[in-house]
């Protein structure tokens, strides 16, 4: 039997301009600004830089001079529009929301990057010194197409020869290519064109001026490179009946390799991505001082092409059906012009109140530079401190970078969880990773610490942590194992 009734339930829901705002937060100041570019090209009632506000119309800050009741026998088109509304507040100096290290009147520099030629074109480009025929040239032009950015062929011999099969109707052998791999591994840089690391030392050491030390670290890499890879040194002084001076020589010689020759290309054009900080944190007579990039504090205003049309509208006394759509699309315009700029002021001041917040909770350590001043902080406590949801700040963190005295940070690197110290005091585990850095990096490389050691070493600091605990924080560190930061 089917019933109707009502229910009554409440529902948070954020609105498009919510989530719009909540997007612009988010983005670093590179793409703030691409983000407006794009506005501004698809919204003409938008435009950028001063706009003389005093030349206006008076008559446009009546309330009411728009309001018409359309009546063509269907519906009822209000368009109400006050034009002050879809302009700059007069009553914040501009002066006050703009910073002083970046003008409108600035050259907009760009990094140029040249052309020039790609590691593959720079390979095939030396193919062209080598005798080859019809068939090694298919092969040969094949194996430089597989070549990684990093110089390896990471695929076995048995895939190429279908492939070449399948793809470029070469059918060979995988002697035919073992043959053809020898000239490819041949040309500049050296190691490229190898199948492993092994492969890719070996090959180098090959081109090296052969000497003791040499002969010895090909030997090593040839014959016991799973022994070599884990430092396990003792087994290679007893298997080679050599020296500690004459091990070191040859590691030596094989730490002046190059793991990944494809990398050092100087033809690789990969564009780097420049930071912008979106905050400077400058000390001035001993207090901290924060502005906050002028990039991220554009000048907009409303057209003012678009508001002589609604003078012009006014004026006419017959307004004709095409008059009242081209009114309605004006409107439309001039509220998404009006909530772009409400939107980017309101990005501004929640990007400074944000870091201001962090700024002062983390005052020690901007004021030194030692991160082990960092205070244990957590998205919450400045989202408290500020009256703001965990997941703005969140969005503040997490893509936007200080310049500070020390260097360009991201701001989410200042946020750490907080431990008990021997004393009962909240230490941060920044503090915790800062030492235990330390520690490893003055260590005895002959005799590392193992993390048992290490994790007793920090318990007599004051930070008694578990040896797991030590672990993580190592691996978080990129540190690897005591064994493996051995040295002879």
């Amino acid at each position: 039997m089917l019933k109707q009734q009502l229910n009554f339930k409440l529902s948070q829901k954020l609105s498009p301009q919510q989530i719009q705002l909540m997007k612009l937060i988010q983005l670093p100041t590179q793409a703030f600004e691409q983000r407006i570019a794009q506005e501004m090209e698809e919204n003409p009632a938008l435009e950028g830089g001063k706009d003389d506000e005093d030349t206006f119309d008076d008559d446009l800050n009546n309330q009411d001079s728009y309001e018409e009741d359309y009546d063509d026998g269907s519906e009822v088109i209000e368009t109400d529009i006050n034009v002050d509304d879809y302009l700059s507040d007069d009553e914040t100096p501009s002066y006050k929301l703009a910073a002083n290290n970046y003008s409108a009147d600035d050259d907009d520099k760009q990094t140029p990057y040249a052309s020039g030629t790609s590691f593959t074109q720079h390979l095939m480009q030396q193919l062209n010194t080598y005798r080859l025929d019809e068939e090694e040239e298919e092969i040969a032009l094949f194996l430089v197409g597989s070549v990684d950015e990093s110089g390896y062929i990471r695929r076995d011999l048995e895939d190429i020869v279908d492939d070449l099969a399948f793809t470029q109707n070469v059918y060979t052998s995988e002697e035919k290519i073992e043959k053809v791999l020898q000239i490819v591994q041949d040309l500049d840089p050296a190691g490229v064109g190898a199948r492993s690391l092994q492969e890719c030392l070996l090959i180098q050491l090959k081109r090296k001026e052969q000497s003791p030390p040499v002969a010895l670290a090909m030997q090593l890499i040839d014959e016991s490179f799973d022994h070599f890879s884990k430092k396990h040194y003792k087994k290679l002084l007893q298997k080679y009946d050599i020296t500690e001076d004459q091990l070191r020589d040859a590691i030596q010689e094989i730490e002046g390799l190059n793991p990944k020759p494809g990398g050092t290309y100087s033809g690789n054009n990969r564009i780097v991505e420049h930071v912008v900080p979106d905050f400077a944190i400058k000390i001035v007579d001993g207090e901290l001082d924060l502005t906050l990039n002028g990039r991220n504090a554009p000048e907009l205003h409303v057209s003012r092409e678009y508001t002589n049309m609604l003078k012009g509208y006014k004026a006419a006394k017959e307004k004709s059906k095409s008059q009242k759509d081209a009114v309605m699309f004006i409107k439309q315009k001039l509220d998404a012009a009006k909530w772009f700029i409400d939107a980017i002021k309101q990005r501004q001041q929640t990007l400074y109140v944000t870091m201001n917040s962090i700024m002062h909770h983390q005052e020690e350590y901007f004021l030194t530079g030692d991160e082990r001043k960092l205070k244990p902080m957590i998205l919450k406590d400045i989202a408290d401190k500020i009256g703001m949801d965990v997941s703005t700040v969140s969005r503040v963190a997490n893509s936007k970078y200080v310049d500070t005295p020390y260097g360009t940070k991201l701001i989410k690197e200042f946020f750490s969880e907080s431990m008990k110290n021997d004393q009962g005091e909240d230490v941060s585990t920044r503090e915790i990773k800062k030492i235990l850095e330390i520690t490893i990096s003055e260590e005895n490389k002959r005799k590392p610490l193992t993390d048992d050691k290490l994790a007793k070493i920090l318990k007599d600091k004051g930070y008694p942590i578990a040896r797991r605990t030590v672990a993580k924080y190592r691996e978080q560190l990129d540190l690897p194992v005591a064994r493996l930061r051995k040295e002879i």
